[in-house]
């Protein structure tokens, strides 16, 4: 599947704060608030501008928009601007679990998530671009993990839809949020890396924040391709 996806270790806590609550102190006009909690976290003034205008963004979203495509997507987003995220391409718990309804077990839906009743419609998984996905609980993160060491059946799940080397940057993922104590939200083009021409990739959060590993895979995977079309060409003509 053609999708950029990113892996974004934060908490319910963590989304409340850098992102709910400062929801409402947009909404009340207060967002000197905003500039204040990411100078505590030393955002830098470019990234604190980008973290108020999604806030902003967030704060008009009507009732009917779907939450996964909105709130969901900008929270994927602010969380780059604290911390780390990391990148596979074509690679989500969404689509596992349309083929393996059974991996359910380990997602947790928004509606246990926010700290208030949103009238948004949720569908808590990627259902097309600009939009969040699944969302591990710091408890299902370390369960996921145990499991991926002890259970096979698991372990090969999961390696058939994170190949060619993407299942290392999975646990890479699934580790940092574990080492933090925290969940994990997967989303869809909050980073778009461009493997032609590295330098002209693209991110709606800290571009500097995204782990490189699986930017280099999907790099390589592409120059393969390419060094195969090109191969080909060459023997036909």
């Amino acid at each position: 599947m053609g999708y950029d996806v990113s892996f974004h270790p934060i908490s319910p806590e963590e989304m409340r704060e850098w992102y709910f609550t400062p929801l409402t102190w947009i909404q009340q006009g207060q967002e000197e608030k905003v500039l204040a909690l990411a100078a505590q976290y030393r955002i830098e003034d470019f990234y604190a501008e980008k973290y108020l205008d999604t806030l902003r963004v967030g704060a008009g979203t009507e009732s009917d928009e779907l939450f996964d495509k909105s709130h969901g997507f900008y929270i994927a987003v602010i969380q780059g601007f604290f911390r780390d995220y990391y990148y596979t391409r074509g690679s989500a718990f969404s689509f596992l679990v349309e083929e393996k309804p059974e991996y359910e077990r380990y997602f947790t839906s928004w509606g246990q998530v926010t700290p208030v009743s949103f009238p948004n419609p949720m569908q808590n998984r990627i259902i097309e671009n600009y939009c969040s996905g699944v969302y591990l609980s710091p408890d299902q993160v370390m369960q996921l993990l145990k499991d991926m060491e002890q259970d096979p059946k698991v372990l090969e799940d999961l390696e058939g839809l994170w190949s060619n080397g993407q299942i290392a940057v999975l646990k890479k993922a699934l580790s940092a949020a574990a080492e933090l104590g925290v969940g994990l939200l997967e989303a869809t083009e909050v980073v778009e890396p461009n493997p032609i021409s590295p330098n002209e990739s693209t991110s709606y959060s800290n571009l500097y924040h995204c782990d490189r590993d699986g930017v280099y895979l999907y790099i390589d995977t592409v120059s393969a391709q390419l060094a195969d079309v090109i191969g080909k060409s060459e023997e036909q003509a």
